[in-house]
């Protein structure tokens, strides 16, 4: 798919706000709103648009430590990615998790509570999985950046 500067510039507005009526987004792009319901519509047929969903502060619902843990595995091969893969699925403080080049295997982004409950998570379940072989964790102190959306490209030849 193709996209032009209306495109880019739904794509943008959505990020925003991806509750905006197509009204609302008509207004914000300079399109009338039955091509904004068309091209919506295209964007989430081509799988541009993956999903619609509210951003909840972590800290408003007792979500208070932020942890990056690097994890590096015991050994490798496709059928222990796999089952790490569903080691990680089954813990919800896991908020994303990521397969990476590097000095580490695994990066992990958590949520917990407090630090009591990140310690549990880390030495309760994580350590004693046979796979992992190291865990190193930083502790995030302050988030100065924490953009969850993608900059659209631009036009070709934009």
């Amino acid at each position: 798919m193709i996209l032009d500067g209306f495109d880019i510039a739904i794509l943008a507005a959505l990020q925003r706000d991806g509750a905006m009526t197509n009204a609302a987004l008509s207004e914000a792009v300079n399109l009338s709103a039955s091509q904004c319901s068309r091209r919506r519509t295209a964007l989430e047929r081509a799988g541009v648009i993956e999903g619609y969903g509210a951003r909840l502060s972590a800290a408003r619902l007792g979500y208070g430590l932020r942890a990056i843990i690097r994890v590096n595995l015991s050994s490798h091969g496709q059928t222990k990615e796999t089952d790490f893969a569903r080691f990680v699925a089954r813990y919800p403080q896991v908020r994303s998790a990521f397969l990476v080049s590097g000095d580490a295997d695994y990066i992990l982004d958590v949520r917990t509570r407090d630090l009591e409950d990140f310690a549990e998570f880390v030495h309760r379940h994580l350590l004693p999985n046979p796979q992992v072989s190291q865990v190193r964790s930083e502790i995030v102190l302050k988030t100065i950046k924490d953009d969850p959306g993608i900059p659209p490209a631009p036009p070709p030849g934009g």
